[in-house]
């Protein structure tokens, strides 16, 4: 007979029975977290501290004097954490009340943050030849035609959409001829 064994999922408390032969399970059944270990982050311990944290804590005191100053090896390191500087955190906060003040707010279709409209351009004259497809007999888009443009502040992706304008005219256009 085979001996089942059981895990208690540290996130969500459920219990995860296993069998012998399939093996501990390495993600929780119920709300899929690993279930390996907690992960830890240290925050600010310099070399030498963790000792000193060990000893008595009437040395604590003589400690906090001997210490030169704090470790920031740990912001250096990207596991898993975005990195940043103070510029970005200022940008983040124009970028927002740009946003804010928006009539249109993509999302972007790479990384879902919201882009912002970098201006429009005009497509049109001797340089676009619209096609004229045989079931309506006109152009789809009028020529000239006005897009939006927009770039993800995120990942820099672009992307441009039709202006309000002339989604009506192409809208009137496939309607005249439905």
């Amino acid at each position: 007979m085979q001996e089942k064994q059981s895990q208690v999922c540290q996130w969500c408390l459920s219990e995860i029975i296993w069998d012998e032969e399939v093996g501990p399970e390495t993600h929780c059944p119920h709300c899929e977290n690993e279930l390996s270990a907690y992960r830890s982050v240290q925050v600010g311990l310099a070399r030498g501290e963790e000792q000193e944290n060990s000893r008595d804590d009437s040395e604590e005191e003589d400690w906090q004097e001997e210490e030169e100053g704090p470790d920031t090896s740990w912001m250096n390191d990207e596991n898993g954490f975005r990195g940043g500087n103070r510029s970005l955190l200022a940008a983040e906060g124009v970028i927002q009340r740009i946003i804010d003040n928006q009539l249109e707010v993509p999302e972007c279709p790479a990384c879902r943050e919201y882009m912002i409209e970098t201006g429009t351009q005009i497509v049109g004259g001797d340089r676009y030849q619209p096609s004229e497809p045989q079931a309506i007999g006109i152009s789809v888009l009028p020529n000239p035609y006005t897009i939006h443009l927009y770039v993800c502040p995120s990942c820099y992706h672009t992307a441009s959409f039709l202006s309000p304008r002339d989604r009506e005219e192409m809208v009137s256009r496939l309607e005249a001829h439905s």
